[in-house]
């Protein structure tokens, strides 16, 4: 069974920086696609950045220039390091790993930007 885990969310102040980390865990298989997803109060979840198994990387447009996603092939792990957040980035963070047999979510991480 696969279980995908998001960590590192909190509050912090406009400016400041936080370090998501995202685990699939039960799968042997390298995933093809690993991405974040963010969805605020009433809002759609917005894709917000993906990384492909040969470390490509594809940024919405939002957050270009603040944040980079990076990850581990060999344990299907992937980050996300922001920087110069604002408050239009409070929102629930998930992550989400496409492998060869299906897509999986995990349970999402708060991130709160608040002065």
């Amino acid at each position: 069974q696969v279980h995908v885990v998001e960590s590192g969310g909190g509050s912090v102040q406009p400016g400041g920086s936080l370090r998501l980390s995202c685990a699939a865990s039960g799968t042997s298989g390298s995933a093809y696609f690993m991405r974040w997803f963010r969805q605020s109060p009433g809002k759609e979840r917005d894709l917000v950045a993906s990384a492909g198994s040969l470390s490509q990387t594809d940024y919405a447009d939002f957050v270009k220039g603040r944040f980079t996603i990076s990850r581990d092939n060999t344990e299907n792990k992937m980050y996300m390091q922001m920087n110069s957040l604002e408050p239009e980035d409070t929102a629930v963070y998930y992550c989400n790993v496409i492998l060869p047999h299906g897509n999986f979510w995990g349970q999402g991480t708060q991130v709160t930007v608040s002065s």
